[in-house]
């Protein structure tokens, strides 16, 4: 005796299909990307400089702006998943002095190869982020008070050491001695054939693929988005929140190392009051890229995108021959159009999913 099937019911009606099987079309990842605004901001600013600035498209002029854009984007890059995991670093600017200042009066002071000096100051660049992370996770203060508080004691420490030290507020001239034309072909500029190549290029795009490696296919950046989204929900399921802001603060501090010895090494000496004022720039190419402020949202290609935008804008300016007094005003503009632009990307991408 055979029975026929049951009709299906309206919540179990065959031809409906799982939405977890439904594949999302190309466009719609495209506007779920955390990038996208950056990258049709950084066409509009490419496309309006080539217009009004004759001498934007000639190759050394691009090659400038590349490493206008590299020296933002070393740094840029691990702001970008520090913002991301939800906390700042306002210390990253003058950070970026204090390793070229270890680095270069080491050296000096003991006459070792400055290999060694480069050496020690990494040692001392990544205890200074891991300060920062432990501070943050030890006493639940924000991030803004503790790296404002690092910030101020690093200043103060570049200016007081180096005049103690040096007697001026400069590094000694360290370009003949031991190790320096290694060093400089490694973090200042190296020749391939008749070509002489920036190393902070280099540096910048290995920064990138690496981070975007860590974001999207390693457990830790899983980890940095949870973090981001929620550390009391992320703790609640098992992420090791604390280890995974100190390695935060970490990776901003490397960085700092590779921008400072760029700096030592490219100009033999170094001025301790550098760097105030570039953590800013630093949290605002991130933002331009597409991280959110609150955290849990964002990529390292848009930080490199907004780093890119920084480049252009800085010397379009100058090839376009006007008052570089402007340029603040274009850099704000860029920020709250682009802050514009990633938010309305955002709400049309969830609006679809």
């Amino acid at each position: 005796m055979s029975t026929s099937a049951p009709p299906a019911t309206p919540d179990k009606a065959p031809d409906k299909a799982d939405e977890r099987l439904l594949r999302t079309s190309p466009l719609r990842k495209l506007m779920g990307r955390p990038e996208l605004g950056s990258v049709v901001g950084a066409v509009a600013v490419f496309v309006f400089f080539s217009v009004v600035a004759d001498a934007f498209l000639r190759t050394s002029s691009l090659a400038t702006v590349l490493y206008a854009a590299s020296t933002l984007g070393i740094m840029a890059v691990p702001v970008a998943l520090l913002m991301i995991g939800g906390e700042f670093d306002l210390s990253a600017g003058v950070m970026v002095t204090s390793s070229a200042l270890i680095s270069s009066m080491f050296s000096y002071q003991m006459t070792a190869n400055v290999w060694v000096g480069a050496l020690v100051s990494l040692l001392v660049t990544l205890g200074l982020g891991a300060f920062n992370g432990l501070m943050l996770t030890r006493t639940k203060l924000p991030s803004f008070i503790i790296t404002l508080g690092t910030f101020l004691m690093l200043t103060g420490l570049n200016l007081g050491l180096t005049k103690l030290i040096s007697g001026t507020v400069s590094t000694k001239s360290i370009g003949d001695m031991e190790g320096f034309p290694s060093a400089k072909s490694v973090f200042g500029e190296f020749t391939v054939g008749d070509t002489t190549v920036k190393a902070t290029i280099v540096w910048w795009l290995v920064l990138i693929a690496l981070a975007t490696w860590i974001l999207l296919r390693t457990r830790f950046g899983n980890w940095i988005f949870a973090v981001g989204g929620g550390a009391d929900a992320a703790r609640a399921v098992g992420v090791p929140v604390k280890r995974t802001k100190i390695l935060l603060y970490m990776g901003v501090a490397f960085a700092a190392w590779v921008s400072g010895q760029h700096l030592l090494f490219s100009f033999d000496v170094v001025q301790s009051g550098e760097g105030v004022g570039n953590e800013l720039t630093y949290i605002i190419a991130a933002v331009i890229g597409g991280c959110l402020i609150t955290g849990g949202y964002g990529s390292a290609i848009g930080s490199a995108v907004g780093a890119l935008i920084f480049g252009m804008t800085s010397k379009g300016i100058v090839y376009a021959e006007w008052n570089p007094d402007w340029f603040k005003f274009f850099l704000g503009a860029m920020l709250l159009l682009a802050t514009l632009l990633n938010a309305w990307v955002r709400k049309r991408a969830e609006a679809t999913t």
